[in-house]
């Protein structure tokens, strides 16, 4: 059965051979499933299942079909199990029953989406992605880098993230216009605070602006630069110097003085 890759999908199969075996190669240690976003073709199924137990989400039916007979005696014993939906139909809390690794080579258009899933996902531990190189260099960018974003702050404040190698558009079928990179994401912790998120959407709004005149379109600038002050934090400083641990320092102050206002603001009346 002849598969053709789907653009509504954002379908390019990895079929590299010495790509795929590097991707193995980068698996973290560990006995946990693995979570597997689009598996396509299936060659990296097939790798990861000579490894370990699979869960495969696959939202394209033809390729569901299509694994469904290439992986039909794993199937038959339990080790793969493959649902064929779109992965963030069923993304809830968590992806799995039990502590997983995510293991894929994620649809450009779909990926950050699904990278800020797993870092909130509790079941999830490690990640490890292909994705565009552009998205990857900003959940790995350190601070004062061009590329450190908001996703740099939100993948160290869930682990320890880094970009481990680029993969040129010809390993796939059909070529992407643009390089792609792997990722891995070792998670110690789970983004919880929506409102953390909210805050460094509107610290990077406009990159090039500087962090306070960013922040002072959602806070009052009085208290921002007397929080400045207190942080020693030039107000100067632009999006991307400031570093992560400044960023939760920041936040954490602005909302225990706005909370504590709105307190007393309530008993006084």
């Amino acid at each position: 059965m002849k598969v053709e890759a789907k653009k509504k999908f954002g379908q390019n199969f990895l079929q590299d051979s010495a790509v795929l075996e590097r991707i193995i190669q980068s698996m973290p240690k560990s006995d946990r499933v693995v979570v597997e976003i689009g598996p396509g073709l299936g060659d990296l199924t097939q790798k990861l299942l000579e490894k370990k137990d699979v869960i495969a989400f696959e939202i394209d039916k033809d390729l569901c079909h299509l694994l469904k007979q290439k992986f039909q005696k794993q199937i038959q014993e339990g080790r793969l199990k493959l649902v064929c939906s779109d992965v963030l139909d069923r993304w809830d809390k968590s992806l799995a029953d039990q502590e997983y690794d995510l293991i894929a080579n994620l649809p450009y258009y779909v990926a950050t989406n699904i990278v800020l899933k797993a870092l909130k996902d509790p079941k999830c531990k490690n990640i490890l992605v292909m994705l565009q190189k552009e998205v990857a260099d900003k959940f790995s960018a350190q601070p004062k880098e061009k590329e450190f974003s908001s996703l740099s702050i939100l993948a160290q404040s869930s682990g320890e993230a880094k970009r481990l190698f680029v993969v040129k558009p010809e390993s796939f079928t059909p070529a992407p216009k643009v390089d792609s990179a792997v990722l891995l994401i070792q998670k110690k912790r789970n983004l919880e605070d929506e409102g953390f998120m909210r805050f460094l959407k509107s610290a990077f709004k406009q990159p090039r602006k500087t962090l306070l005149k960013n922040l002072a379109q959602e806070y009052p600038k009085g208290l921002l630069e007397t929080i400045f002050g207190q942080l020693g934090l030039p107000t100067t400083v632009r999006p991307h110097e400031a570093t992560t641990s400044i960023y939760h320092r920041l936040y954490e102050t602005l909302k225990e003085t706005i909370d504590g206002q709105a307190k007393r603001e309530t008993y006084d009346n």
